[in-house]
């Protein structure tokens, strides 16, 4: 029996994101795998993200059955038993016997042969031990302690910790239960008669959950659909355009970290007639904003804002810094392995400086949106405080009072917006919203 396709590319791209912090969505979607057939690109798809979900808990089950620490196996052999633990515990409709032979396999691939004896004992030991859906979700549900929580949820204890001590422990159920789930397609809706073309092609929408402009897909690939193909729809996050849409309306805009395009391409359509300056600091990623955003009134810049010297200002401003991600972890399960509280603290201080230089380009009466798709309060609301600390010509707006808004001019269709903010902040959080987790502040120059 030779090895599937997709066991081999899921293989290949867990080494990657182990060894290279490649992010796995970026590989899954790049032009190496895009001939893959749909079954197997989505089997490949299912088997690098349960990995990464539900890696502690699988190392955990791996190391109750193993003679070696997991920390003396290669990496080659320890990526192959977690493949074949996942298959094992999770995935009803392949054998046992398929599971433990293409993971075997596998390290005959990778030319750990001396490794296959172990490898082999290890899968049918497990096998026997591990029990279908003993990752399910009903075990965080339970969870009634930080500890049991992180455990059960396959997330680092120190981060459960922080986010139980922010929000609460149900709060921390849900943010944990939803990063396990596979996150909807949520798409923009760029011209509203595509909806009806996609049903025409087989693509079942449902509405969004608070935005007009958003739909969810329930079935279907939209990414082989014609209107995806026209630019007709984007796929989107709804968290992600409501940040977007807090820009609102101005003549001269900049986007200071614009770089993959998702919210410059939604700020362009809201804005058709001004001017858009789209700032990205990798040349690379400039380049790529340059192909996917597919508007006449953007301008993509190189640079670094830090450095920008703008003599013209700009009456609206989005700056979505770089940040930790953690909002994302449904879509980037890695990032939860990769974080340290370094990084954070290393985070917070380019993030303060990006929004120091951001205020000096903002006209009077201008409006900055500082945005992550972080829940950590260091990231977002302690840099947005320490920012207003060091000036007197900026103001903190509410958040609520712009939903309002956006209710207002019929962008806004959720019945409440109660739990959307806190304080004058936009916070998404995922899983009591399904949505990604972004943090939103409007800050206003006199």
């Amino acid at each position: 029996m030779s090895i599937s396709p997709a066991r081999s590319a899921a293989f290949d791209i867990l080494l990657r994101v182990e060894r290279e912090n490649s992010y796995a969505s970026e590989l899954l979607h790049s032009s190496r795998y895009s001939t893959m057939s749909l079954t197997d690109h989505g089997l490949t798809t299912e088997l690098v993200m349960g990995v990464l979900r539900w890696r502690s808990l699988l190392d955990a089950r791996i190391a109750e059955v193993s003679s070696q620490a997991l920390s003396k196996l290669d990496l080659e052999v320890l990526t192959t038993l977690r493949l074949g633990a996942y298959q094992l515990g999770w995935l009803d409709r392949i054998p046992p016997h398929a599971a433990i032979h293409e993971s075997v396999e596998l390290v005959k691939r990778a030319r750990k042969r001396s490794a296959v004896p172990f490898a082999n004992a290890m899968l049918r030991n497990l096998a026997g031990t591990i029990v279908k859906g003993l990752l399910a979700e009903d075990r965080i549900a339970e969870a009634q302690t930080v500890k049991d929580l992180a455990a059960n949820s396959a997330h680092p204890t120190w981060i459960v910790e922080r986010w139980v001590k922010q929000f609460d422990l149900e709060t921390g159920r849900d943010v944990c239960g939803y990063d396990q789930r596979i996150p909807a397609t949520c798409i923009r809706l760029r011209d509203r008669a595509a909806e009806g073309d996609l049903r025409k092609e087989g693509i079942e929408v449902a509405p969004g959950d608070f935005l007009a402009s958003a739909r969810r897909v329930v079935s279907g690939d939209v990414t082989r659909s014609q209107a995806f193909a026209a630019n007709r729809v984007v796929i989107q996050d709804e968290a992600s355009q409501l940040v977007a849409a807090l820009v609102g309306r101005g003549t001269r805009i900049l986007d200071g970290c614009a770089a993959p395009g998702g919210k410059t391409w939604s700020i362009a359509d809201h804005n058709p007639d001004a001017t858009i300056v789209a700032l990205e600091l990798h040349p690379h990623r400039a380049e790529l904003l340059r192909k996917r955003v597919n508007a006449p009134n953007v301008q993509v810049v190189a640079g670094d804002l830090l450095k920008l010297a703008e003599a013209n200002p700009f009456d609206r401003m989005l700056l979505d810094v770089p940040c930790s991600g953690t909002g994302t972890l449904s879509r980037n399960p890695e990032i939860k392995w990769r974080l340290s509280r370094q990084d954070l603290r290393d985070l917070a201080a380019s993030q303060l400086a990006l929004l120091r230089a951001a205020t000096k380009l903002v006209a009077p009466h201008g409006r900055l949106i500082y945005s992550t798709c972080s829940l950590e309060q260091e990231e977002d609301e302690v840099v947005v405080g320490q920012a207003l600390a060091d000036t007197s010509t900026f103001r903190l707006l509410d958040c609520g009072a712009e939903l309002e808004r956006l209710r207002a001019a019929g962008d806004w269709i959720a019945p409440k917006i109660d739990s959307f903010v806190r304080g004058s902040y936009l916070r998404t959080i995922p899983g009591l919203h399904r949505c990604d987790g972004f943090f939103a502040a409007i800050l206003e120059k006199e």
